[in-house]
């Protein structure tokens, strides 16, 4: 955690926002060229900027809600369909991971039909873990369906400074016995009781994992300090409508009252906020138009006051998101901090925008350590930037120029992305597997927009 965060007491709002740091920094920290190893790890984008963009896209569904939906599928025997699933990497990794497990998987498209009617394995190996760190969500739902899971610790990290303290804090009250052995979580429980559980911090994936644990609990559940995204809403309401019985999924305080057994549903991932927000930051960025079908507004409140406090016309008419940028953008100054406060997953791309906008922002960052590394690739691009613990300063200059640029985590490259397209020439952007973990086909999408844009393999 950030030496400069301030002191802050145990219940304060601040405090909620510290604490998702050490969350955070740890469970989603970059993975580098750990996961070089799949289909297009080597493949770049070459973009040529300077282009006012102009277009119709559709957003497509949000990672963070598919991924622990997906790992819904272990809760239940019967058939549980999944509809609006991106075509990702990540998603390629959770449903390889479910397959292994012994979960029946049938994609057609954005359609994933999953049954675990005969469940073969309970374990998560490191092989996968390591490169989706998100694979921790299938512990919750193990422990309620089977009673026991072995599940590696996210890249091998060691228990206390890590994330899984609270998820194992969480179980332990639901009544099972948990473990750190070779670099596992080994978890068993005859069954779970329901127990009020407050973590030590904000932790999105905390909250889904417990969440999922706690449906098939005997008893109720209440989770305090809850994490609010509307990705655990999402999971919520999938979860309702396999037969659970939650309340209060968007607030810090969720109760769930355990039932028997879940059944079969079908449900539609939520569209991704982050990919909206980084393709209306693109548009403010290069200026131009452009309609977001699918995009759901009510999720970016955040995202979308910064934007027009850049200088956008954004409403929402027939369907779309619809943006119109028509000058040089305003620079905007933000801080990072839980939901429903502007996202950590949007700041890389916001720093983007402000490396051409009119003025100075100051950008702050509370949730993740060590996500400035972007910085240094902007400034080959000709950005001015100055950091300060975290807080970086941006001083907007009239023009970026073209430049080989590299991306270290999924949404530095998407901000090194908005950034090639506001800068004169052309711009190389090397390691684009983290792109691909995040967003589905982007540079088909910029090209329907009217982008210069091309996958070199």
């Amino acid at each position: 955690m950030p030496d400069s965060l301030p002191a802050t007491s145990p219940t304060s709002p601040t405090s909620r926002v510290t604490r998702a740091v050490q969350f955070r920094s740890s469970l989603d920290r970059p993975l580098f060229d750990e996961v070089a190893g799949f289909v297009g790890a080597m493949d770049k984008l070459k973009i040529r900027g300077g282009t006012r963009l102009a277009g119709e896209i559709t957003v497509s569904g949000a990672k963070n809600a598919a991924l622990p939906i997906l790992a819904a599928s272990l809760l239940t025997a019967d058939e549980f369909i999944v509809d609006n699933v991106p075509q990702l990497q990540d998603v390629a990794t959770a449903l390889k991971l479910l397959k292994l497990m012994g979960v029946s998987v049938e994609r057609d498209g954005a359609t994933v039909r999953l049954k675990a009617d005969a469940l073969t394995k309970t374990e998560a190996p490191y092989e996968l873990v390591k490169t989706m760190r998100a694979s921790i969500l299938v512990l919750g739902p193990l422990m309620a369906r089977t009673g026991s899971a072995r599940v590696s610790l996210p890249g091998g990290c060691a228990i206390g400074a890590r994330p899984v303290d609270q998820h194992i804090k969480g179980l332990e009250a639901l009544g099972a016995t948990v473990r750190i052995e070779n670099g596992f979580v080994v978890a068993e429980a005859k069954r779970l009781r329901g127990a009020r559980i407050a973590t030590d911090m904000v932790t999105v994936t905390g909250t889904e994992n417990l969440m999922m644990a706690a449906v098939l609990a005997d008893g109720e559940t209440i989770l305090e300090n809850a994490a609010r995204e509307p990705e655990v809403v999402d999971l919520a309401a999938a979860l309702n409508a396999m037969g659970a019985r939650i309340r209060g999924a968007g607030t810090d305080c969720i109760a769930i009252e355990g039932v028997e057994r879940l059944h079969g549903a079908r449900h539609r991932v939520m569209a991704d906020r982050i990919e909206t927000g980084t393709f209306l930051s693109a548009v403010v960025a290069a200026g131009g138009h452009a309609a977001l079908r699918g995009a759901a507004a009510g999720t970016l409140h955040a995202v979308l006051d910064k934007l027009r406090e850049a200088g956008a016309q954004i409403d929402a008419q027939n369907g779309a998101l619809r943006i119109r940028m028509d000058s040089r953008p305003r620079a905007v100054s933000l801080r990072t901090a839980p939901y429903p406060d502007f996202p950590t997953d949007m700041q890389a791309q916001f720093m983007a925008l402000n490396c051409v906008a009119d003025g100075v922002g100051a950008i702050t960052e509370t949730i993740f350590e060590n996500r400035f590394m972007h910085v240094h690739e902007l400034q080959r691009l000709g950005a001015n930037i100055t950091i300060d613990g975290n807080t970086a300063t941006v001083r907007g200059v009239g023009k970026l120029a073209g430049a080989p640029v590299m991306a270290t985590d999924l949404r530095a490259s998407a901000s090194l992305v908005v950034a090639a397209l506001a800068a004169e020439g052309e711009t190389t952007v090397d390691r684009i597997y983290h792109l691909d973990r995040g967003y589905e086909a982007m540079e088909k999408k910029l090209a329907a927009l009217g982008a210069d844009v091309q996958r070199i393999k």
